[in-house]
């Protein structure tokens, strides 16, 4: 089989970091987000299930038809949205699963429309990298900023880094990787899982039925649809195109909503593009080759649906790991990225304002009504292309 053939082991740490990044840095959030509408321990459990199925098989299996690396994830901000709403507003699970299920209903109009590829493909390519270098940066800022409570730890991992990529640049970050568990296990910064069997890890798809209210679309769907299309499918395109990658958006958009909404009564509220991870999968230090780093998205995918099955012990195993580790693995693993991206967007002197001013409001994490900064910055920097390129050949050719 030709993935096996593709498949190295930087490729293949790729897809680890990818799938640890993902999972530490928003866990949290989702869990919140179903406690928010009262979720049981067996219905967190079965929104982990939902979720890593879902995740898993809309990055492994398009990664392997089409030999490039797809990456889905999770709205992050889509759970911060429902975690917020669903506290203040008092919804039943059963309504918020009504709403999963109306999100997934325009995401698959977006994509069988093709409206939102539309809009992608009028978006300077210098605006779409700067857009990827402030959604980057910000974990490289936290990368350093780690430092702060856990020098030694920081410190070591970006001494091995350095010379990794010095001696051996293919496994510089599989080698920080290793280097930072190593130290965190001497320091006693490592815990104890506590799963006593494998009945406890195990997670249970549970249904829940939906329940339909104009209250819950208002509240939940449609703000749910908004962050999931501006503040996750936005910047994971943007990823692609940064990294040369042509691949059929609206389609792809069309599955994650269809996954979205056949396990919607399972827990999973809105599945989209990624773009930190999909930086990791789809950069050099996935693979040199570019056609070969497929294998680094479906390595991801396929431990997105083994996470999802033994999802009820997904909490236990992260909080095991420092965040101060995962911070620096992030933002160390990113590092080619973020370079690639201002390199793109600062090159051309007619748009290198218009990009600074998007990768600045990304970078800054602003939220105005409920939107992320990566779909302001798009808008800023659109604005002030706009302004200082409008007209200018029409005046050059008529002085």
């Amino acid at each position: 089989m030709r993935f096996f053939k593709d498949l190295s082991a930087m490729s293949a740490t790729a897809g680890v970091v990818a799938v640890l990044v993902a999972y530490s840095s928003s866990v949290a959030i989702v869990f919140q987000a179903a406690l928010a509408f009262g979720a049981t321990p067996a219905q967190v459990s079965s929104w982990m299930w939902a979720l890593g199925i879902g995740m898993g098989l809309c990055t492994a299996l398009p990664s392997l038809l089409l030999r490039q690396p797809v990456m889905v994830a999770w709205s992050t901000p889509g759970a911060a949205v429902l975690a917020t709403a669903g506290a203040a507003g008092g919804f039943s699970m059963g309504e918020a699963v009504g709403a999963f299920m109306g999100c997934a209903l325009l995401i698959i109009l977006a994509g069988a429309t093709g409206w939102f590829e539309r809009v992608m493909n009028r978006i300077p390519m210098a605006i779409a990298a700067a857009l990827l270098a402030g959604v980057l940066a910000s974990f490289g800022l936290q990368a350093f900023g780690a430092a702060q409570h856990a020098l030694p730890l920081v410190l070591s991992m970006l001494g091995v880094y350095l010379i990794g990529r010095r001696l051996v640049s293919r496994y510089a970050v599989l080698a920080t990787l290793l280097a930072g568990i190593a130290v965190a296990a001497l320091l006693g910064q490592i815990k104890s899982p506590g799963i006593t069997g494998l009945g406890d890890a195990l997670a249970r798809p549970v249904f829940m039925t939906p329940v339909f209210t104009w209250q819950a679309a208002v509240s939940l769907a449609l703000p749910l649809f908004v962050v999931t299309m501006a503040s996750q499918n936005l910047p994971g395109v943007a990823v692609m195109r940064s990294t040369g990658y042509q691949m059929p958006v609206s389609r792809l958009i069309t599955l994650t909503g269809v996954v979205t909404l056949l396990l919607a009564s399972f827990g999973a509220f809105a599945l989209n593009f990624s773009a930190i991870t999909a930086a990791i999968c789809m950069g050099e230090e996935a693979h040199p080759d570019k056609a070969r780093r497929y294998t680094a998205a479906t390595v991801c995918g396929l431990l997105y649906v083994l996470l999802g099955v033994f999802g009820a012990v997904i909490a236990a195993l992260l909080a095991a790991f420092p965040s101060a580790l995962v911070l620096a693995i992030a933002g160390l693993a990113l590092l080619g990225g973020i370079g690639n991206g201002l390199t793109q967007a600062l090159h051309e002197d007619g748009t290198r304002e218009a990009a600074l001013i998007t990768f600045l409001v990304t970078l800054s994490g602003v939220v105005i009504a409920g939107i992320g900064s990566a779909f302001w910055g798009v808008v800023a920097g659109s604005v002030a292309l706009f302004v200082q390129q409008y007209g200018r050949k029409t005046q050059t050719a008529n002085p």
